[in-house]
């Protein structure tokens, strides 16, 4: 069995979070990683108790949305509240880092960040993160590791079903053969 790398697994994490995101424009996730270990994740939403763009549509003033908070800075802000220091920490983000977003992770000490999608990348933000010595790198998430995973499993379970069949073909292998072919497994 093959194991995901760190990258895809903290990728994987980020992409996990967006799911939870309140925003109708982007959904985004972030996971701050020090040391191969998780120590905060966000998405994009508004404030604890606020009203949700998903509930009530997005608050835009100048093309933006003011009701949102964004994943890095949710990311960054829940370490602010429990005391858990970022710096020399690591970002995983599912979209490149606004402006905005920039300036808070360099602010924050953060020294890497790995994103696995482009979105209206601002050249600003690229030097400014270089200024910084901050290393940027796509790292876009990979779902064959995983879907490889599940088709190994699914051989395995037609390898079962047949060899059950030729054990001698009873109303309970057809049952699974045939419950198999529904699900569109075998």
């Amino acid at each position: 069995m093959n194991r995901i790398s760190w990258d895809q697994y903290f990728m994987a994490q980020s992409h996990l979070l967006a799911l939870r995101s309140t925003c109708t424009r982007l959904a985004v996730g972030a996971t701050i990683v020090r040391e191969k270990r998780v120590i905060a994740g966000g998405y994009n939403g508004s404030i604890a108790g606020g009203d949700h763009c998903i509930d009530n549509g997005c608050y835009v003033i100048e093309n933006h949305c003011v009701r949102t908070i964004h994943a890095e800075v949710n990311a960054i802000l829940q370490c602010a509240k429990f005391g858990v220091p970022t710096e020399g920490a690591e970002l995983y983000v599912t979209h490149f880092p606004c402006l905005q977003c920039c300036k808070t992770i360099i602010q924050a000490g953060i020294k890497k960040v790995y994103f696995a999608e482009n979105y209206k990348n601002h050249p600003y933000a690229v030097e400014l993160f270089a200024k910084a010595g901050i290393e940027i790198k796509q790292v876009k998430l990979e779902e064959i590791s995983l879907i490889s995973r599940q088709s190994e499993e699914l051989a395995v379970i037609n390898e079962m079903v047949q060899a059950l069949e030729q054990c001698g073909s009873s109303e309970e292998v057809t049952r699974f053969k045939n419950k198999l072919q529904a699900m569109g497994l075998s």
